[in-house]
C-alpha cells in the first residue's frame, strides 16, 4: 500500500501501475472536501517519489465517480478574505497541476457521475474512459460560481474553446455519447469493462504505443487562437450568452471573460486568472442565494426520505374531478409509473381530463422525450370513470374537485364510505382549512391536504398539509406518492393558505395599494418583473386566475381578518365584477390570444386603464423603489408570522416553498434569505416608513428580535 486515507488509498496494481483509488469511508459518495484534498496531495507527493511507477489509474470505489466539491465547505470557504479564498483554490489547483505533470501516463475510469472537481480532475489525466450509463459535466452555474480547480483552462484546451463555452456556461450534465463526440473521454464502454479497458489503455500508453506526453502538454499550452479568432470566438458567444443567462445571474459571462482572458497564456497564468474570476462570484449574493437553493432542496429531499420509510405502499392512486387539474395529476402519476383512476361526474369532464393529458404527452413525443409506444402506455395507465366502483382497490385518492367547502366535504363524505379502511385521503386544496374538511369524516386520520401548483407538470412543489387529527402515516404516504410523481413535497401545518399562498397574498395587497395610489399596474408588472420574479402580480393573477384568486382571497381575509381584509375593492374584485377571469376567459388585466405554437400571449387592454380609475383614492408619485418595498416587505413579514405560527419548521421549507410554488428569484435565495440579505433591521424600519398602509407592514415580533440582536432569518 502506498497511502491509505480516510477518503481515498493508493497502491501498486499489475506490477508497476499506483491506482488512486477514491472510497470515502464514512460518506455515500466521494466527493471534494479539505480532507480528500489533503489526502490527495499527499499521494500524489508519494507516487512522485516511486521511480518504479509508470502509469497512475485513478478509479472509485462508489457507484459514482466524484460528485464535486462539498457545498456545505464551500459556504465556510466563501466567507474568507480574498486573497485567503484566492490561496484556497490555487493551492486545491497546485495539486491538481501535480497529477498532471507526472512524467508517466494517466488515466482516469469514470464509472459513475463526474461533476464539477469530479470533472475537473478527470480532466488532468492524459485519457479518459466512460461508462455508458455515466454523466459528466461542469454545472457550478447553477450554484452562481463556475469551474475554479482549473476547469475553465484545461476544458478548453481539451476540446477548443467553443466546446468548453457550451459545456461551462450552461452548466448541463452530459451523457458518455456527448462526452465522446465533444472529446471529453477517450473511451465508452459498459460500466463493467470500465476499469479493465482503462488498464489496457494505460498499458498501451505506458508501452509507448500512445503519445500521452503530447496530450499533457497541450493542455499546458495557450489555446491555438490567434487575436482575431479568440475575439470571434468569445464575443461571439457573449451576446448569447448573455442573453440566456440575464442580468441577475453573473457567473456565465464571468467565466467567458476568465476563458478569454487566459486563452492565450500558458496553463499556470490562465489559472491564476481563474482563481480571480472565481473569487468574484463566489463572493456574489447571487451565489450565497444558489448554494442555499441546492442545499434547502437537498433538506426537503433528506426530509422526504424519513417519511418515505413509514409510508403505506402505493400502488393504484385515484384523482376525483377531471379538467385540466385532474388531468394534470393523472397526467404526472401516470408518467411517472403509477397507475391512477380519474372519476368525474360528467363525460365532457373526463373528456377534458385525457385531452389535457395527451397534449402534454404529445409534446414530449414531438421533442423526442417519450416513444409513442410509451406514451400509449401512459394514457392506458389512466382509467377514466363515471362511477365510485373503480376506487375499492386503490391505496391513495386526490380529491380535485370544485373549491367549495360544502362540496368538498360531500364528495369526501361520499367516497369514505366506498373505499378501504387503510386508504389515504387527500384533498387538493389552496386555501380551505384541511381541519374543516374533515369534520365530517369518519376516518380523519386518514385525510390530509396534497395541494398542486398549476400547472402541475412544471410547478414543482406539492404541499403536504397536516390536519388536526392527520395521522403521520397519513402524511408520510402522501409525501411519498408525492415523490414518485416526481414531485418536491414540503408538510405544512394548517391553516386558511396553507404556507405558499397565505405569504401571496400580502404581496398581492402590497400590489392593491399601489394601485390605489394611481401607479399603473403595467409598471408594477415590470419592475417587479425585473427585480427577478418570472411575471408581475397582475400577469400572475391572470395566470391564477381571477375567480380562483378572488375567492381564496376571501379565505384569507376571513382567516386573517386584521391584515388581511381589504379596506375597499380590490383590483381583483373589480376583474371578477366585470368577468375577466384573466386567461381562463382570454381577458383578465391583460388579454390573451395563442401564438403559433399554441401558448398564450398576453397583449395590453386599454379598457382595463379605464376600469381601474375608480380604484385610484390617493394618487401620489411613487419611484421603482417604492414598489419593490411595498411589495416584498408584507412577504417577508408573512414568512416571518408562518414560522411564529410553526406552519413549517425552518426558513428554508419557507424560502424553497416560495421558489417551487411561487417562482421566487432563485437568484434571491427566497424571502427570508432576501431579508437576511438586506439585514432585518433594516427591514425593520423600512417596514414602520409604511405602517400608515396596514397592518401586512407591522413587523412581527419574531423580527424585531431579530433586529435588536442583529440575527437573521437562518441563523434560527
Amino acid at each position: 500500500m502506498i497511502f491509505e486515507g480516510e477518503k481515498l488509498t493508493c497502491q501498486k496494481i499489475e506490477g508497476d501501475i499506483a491506482e488512486l483509488h477514491f472510497n470515502a469511508k464514512t460518506d455515500s459518495v466521494n466527493k471534494f472536501d479539505k480532507i480528500t484534498l489533503e489526502e490527495l496531495n499527499t499521494a500524489i507527493l508519494k507516487i512522485k517519489e516511486d521511480r518504479s511507477i509508470r502509469g497512475v489509474l485513478l478509479t472509485s470505489g462508489k457507484s459514482v465517480f466524484i460528485v464535486g466539491a462539498d457545498i456545505t465547505e464551500f459556504l465556510t470557504y466563501f466567507k474568507l478574505s480574498d486573497e485567503e479564498l484566492i490561496d484556497w483554490t490555487a493551492q486545491a489547483n497546485r495539486t491538481f497541476s501535480m497529477l498532471e505533470d507526472l512524467d508517466i501516463p494517466t488515466v482516469t475510469a469514470i464509472n459513475g457521475i463526474a461533476l464539477g472537481g469530479g470533472l475537473e480532475i478527470a480532466l488532468t489525466t492524459s485519457y479518459r474512459v466512460m461508462a455508458t450509463t455515466a454523466k459528466v459535466g461542469l454545472p457550478e452555474v447553477k450554484l452562481g460560481i463556475f469551474p475554479g480547480f482549473g476547469g475553465t483552462v484545461r476544458l478548453s484546451r481539451l476540446v477548443g474553446a467553443d466546446n468548453a463555452i457550451e459545456w461551462i456556461a450552461m452548466g448541463n450534465e452530459n451523457r458518455a455519447d456527448s462526452a465522446l463526440k465533444t472529446g471529453v473521454v477517450d473511451a465508452v464502454v459498459e460500466v463493467d469493462q470500465v476499469r479493465a479497458v482503462s488498464i489496457r489503455l494505460l498499458q498501451r500508453a505506458i508501452a509507448g504505443e500512445l503519445d500521452w506526453k503530447s496530450r499533457q502538454a497541450e493542455k499546458k499550452a495557450p489555446l491555438h487562437l490567434n487575436e482575431i479568432e479568440s475575439t470571434m470566438v468569445f464575443e461571439g458567444a457573449r451576446q448569447f450568452i448573455g442573453a440566456q443567462a440575464g442580468p441577475n445571474y453573473p457567473a456565465p459571462l464571468t467565466a467567458l471573460g476568465v476563458m478569454q482572458a487566459g486563452a492565450r497564456l500558458e496553463r499556470d497564468d490562465a489559472l491564476e486568472i481563474e482563481h480571480e474570476g472565481f473569487v468574484e462570484v463566489a463572493k456574489s449574493d447571487t451565489a450565497t442565494s444558489l448554494i442555499n437553493l441546492f442545499m434547502g432542496d437537498q433538506y426537503l429531499k433528506r426530509e422526504a426520505k424519513k417519511y418515505q420509510k413509514i409510508a403505506s405502499p402505493i400502488k393504484t392512486a385515484a384523482v376525483l374531478g377531471a379538467g385540466i387539474m385532474g388531468g394534470g395529476i393523472a397526467y404526472q402519476s401516470a408518467s411517472k409509473g403509477m397507475p391512477i383512476v380519474m372519476k368525474d361526474i360528467a363525460e365532457s369532464a373526463l373528456e377534458l381530463g385525457l385531452t389535457e393529458a395527451t397534449k402534454l404527452l404529445d409534446k414530449r413525443v414531438s421533442k423526442g422525450k417519450m416513444t409513442a409506444t410509451k406514451m400509449a402506455g401512459v394514457l392506458n395507465s389512466i382509467r377514466p370513470t363515471l362511477s365510485y366502483g373503480d376506487m375499492g382497490n386503490v391505496d391513495i385518492i386526490v380529491e380535485a374537485v370544485v373549491e367549495k367547502t360544502n362540496v368538498k366535504q360531500a364528495v369526501l363524505g361520499e367516497v369514505e364510505g366506498l373505499i378501504r379502511e387503510d386508504t389515504i385521503l387527500t384533498s387538493n386544496t389552496s386555501t380551505i382549512s384541511i381541519t374543516t374538511l374533515a369534520e365530517k369524516l369518519k376516518r380523519p386520520e386518514n385525510f390530509c391536504g396534497m395541494h398542486f401548483f398549476n400547472p402541475v407538470h412544471r410547478m414543482p412543489l406539492v404541499e403536504v398539509i397536516r390536519g388536526e387529527k392527520s395521522s403521520e402515516q397519513a402524511i408520510a404516504t402522501t409525501v411519498a406518492y408525492a415523490s414518485a410523481m416526481g414531485k418536491t413535497p414540503i408538510v405544512v401545518n394548517d391553516c386558511p393558505g396553507f404556507l405558499v399562498n397565505r405569504i401571496l397574498f400580502p404581496y398581492f395587497a402590497g400590489f392593491s395599494g399601489l394601485v390605489a395610489n394611481g401607479v399603473d399596474f403595467k409598471r408594477i408588472d415590470k419592475v417587479m418583473t425585473k427585480f427577478g420574479w418570472p411575471m408581475g402580480p397582475a400577469h400572475l393573477l391572470d395566470v391564477v386566475g381571477i375567480d380562483t384568486a378572488n375567492h381564496a382571497g376571501q379565505v384569507m381575509a376571513a382567516g386573517f381578518p386584521d391584515r388581511m381584509s381589504p379596506s375597499g375593492k380590490t383590483p381583483t374584485d373589480l376583474m371578477f365584477e366585470n368577468e375577466r377571469y384573466g386567461q381562463k376567459n382570454n381577458k383578465g388585466f391583460y388579454r390573451y390570444q395563442l401564438d403559433k405554437k399554441g401558448r398564450q400571449k398576453k397583449e395590453l387592454d386599454p379598457s382595463v386603464d379605464e376600469l381601474l380609475t375608480s380604484l385610484i383614492t390617493d394618487p401620489k408619485e411613487v419611484s421603482d423603489t417604492e414598489i419593490i418595498e411595498r411589495m416584498m416587505i408584507p412577504m417577508i413579514i408573512e414568512s416571518s408570522l408562518c414560522l411564529e405560527d410553526k406552519i413549517v419548521n425552518s426558513p428554508a421549507e419557507v424560502d424553497m416553498g416560495l421558489i417551487y410554488g411561487l417562482g421566487f428569484p432563485p437568484f434571491r435565495g427566497g424571502a427570508l434569505l432576501y431579508a437576511d440579505s438586506l439585514g432585518i433591521s433594516k427591514v425593520c424600519d423600512l417596514a414602520d416608513q409604511y405602517t400608515h398602509l396596514g397592518a401586512i407592514y407591522q413587523p412581527s415580533a419574531q423580527m424585531k428580535e431579530l433586529a435588536s440582536t442583529n440575527s437573521t432569518f437562518y441563523s434560527l
